[in-house]
C-alpha cells in the first residue's frame, strides 16, 4: 500500500466472505459476513427474521466455508416459509442488509422491561468501547455491536457481555442475538438483568426492531438515527441515544428511562 506521502506500508483488510443459508435444504439468503461465528449469526438471523422462536427449533447449523454454506435443518420446519419469505427489504448500510416483509408486522405486540440507565453508566459503557480492542482500529471497514449489563439503578456500573465486529451492523447485532438465544437461563424480560445495546452504525428502523425483538429496551450508537428508527422507537418504548462520544450524547427517544445528571457531562 502507499500513503499520501507516497511510502509504502502494509495494513490490515478484513476478509469478507459470502454465506449462504439453506433452511432444511431450501435456499434462503446469502450474506456477506467476515465470519468469525457464523453459527450464532446464522441462529440470530432465524430469531430476528422470525422464522424461528428459540433455538430449541433448531436442530442444528453446520457450516461448510469450502463451498460458503450454512445447512440448518429444523425440527419441525419452518411455517409458511415460502409466503414469509417472498417479500424482501434491502436496507441501508455495509453489507447490503434485508429483511422480510412481515417484520413490523407485530412490531406493537413488543413489550419491553422497565430498564433504566444512568447517565454514569451511559459514560461507563463509551468509555469501555473506546478501551475495545478492535478490528475497526487496526484496520476499518466495519461496524460493532456491543451487548452491556446494568448494575443497580442508580450506580455507574456497565459490563460489557459481548463485542461483535462484522462488515454490516446488522449481521454484528444477529450474532449478539445468536449468543443470547443460546443462553436462556439467564433470563428475559422484567426478571432478566438490565440490558443495554451499542452500535457504531446508525439506529435505523431495522435496528431498533430488532434490539426490541431482543427484549433489550436500550439502544446506544456513535452515529445518529433515521426518521424510520425514531419513529419504531417512539412505538416500542425504546430509549435511543446516539452521537454518544466522550461526554456528548443525544437521546433521541424514550428520554424516561435515562436518568440524567448533568453535572457529569463538564
Amino acid at each position: 500500500m502507499v500513503d499520501e506521502h507516497g511510502a509504502r506500508e502494509r495494513v490490515s483488510i478484513p476478509a469478507e466472505r459470502d454465506l449462504t443459508i439453506y433452511v432444511d435444504r431450501r435456499e434462503l439468503v446469502t450474506l456477506m459476513t467476515l465470519g468469525a461465528q457464523p453459527e450464532l449469526l446464522v441462529l440470530g438471523y432465524l430469531l430476528n427474521q422470525r422464522l424461528v422462536k428459540s433455538a430449541f427449533d433448531i436442530e442444528s447449523i453446520t457450516v461448510d466455508w469450502e463451498v460458503g454454506a450454512a445447512a440448518v435443518k429444523t425440527h419441525a420446519g419452518v411455517d409458511r416459509i415460502e409466503e414469509r419469505t417472498a417479500k424482501k427489504v434491502v436496507t441501508t448500510g455495509c453489507g447490503q442488509g434485508s429483511v422480510f416483509g412481515e417484520l413490523m408486522a407485530d412490531v406493537d405486540r413488543i413489550a419491553l422491561p422497565p430498564t433504566r440507565m444512568t447517565q454514569a453508566q451511559l459514560y461507563t459503557l463509551v468509555n469501555a468501547i473506546r478501551l475495545q480492542e478492535s478490528t475497526y482500529k487496526s484496520a476499518g471497514s466495519v461496524h460493532g455491536c456491543a451487548l452491556f449489563t446494568l448494575g443497580d439503578e442508580g450506580g455507574a456500573d456497565a459490563e460489557m457481555q459481548i463485542f461483535v465486529e462484522d462488515v454490516g451492523r446488522h449481521n454484528a447485532i444477529d450474532t449478539i442475538a445468536g449468543w443470547m438465544a443460546m443462553r436462556p437461563q439467564e433470563g428475559e424480560g422484567a426478571l432478566g438483568p438490565a440490558r443495554v445495546f451499542y452500535t457504531t452504525g446508525r439506529l435505523t428502523s431495522e435496528m431498533v426492531i430488532k434490539s426490541a425483538q431482543m427484549g433489550v429496551p436500550i439502544v446506544v450508537s456513535r452515529s445518529g438515527m433515521t426518521q424510520m428508527g425514531y419513529d419504531v422507537a417512539q412505538r416500542v418504548g425504546l430509549c435511543a441515544i446516539g452521537r454518544a462520544t466522550n461526554r456528548r450524547f443525544v437521546c433521541y427517544a424514550g428520554a424516561d428511562r435515562l436518568v440524567l445528571q448533568p453535572e457529569l457531562a463538564s
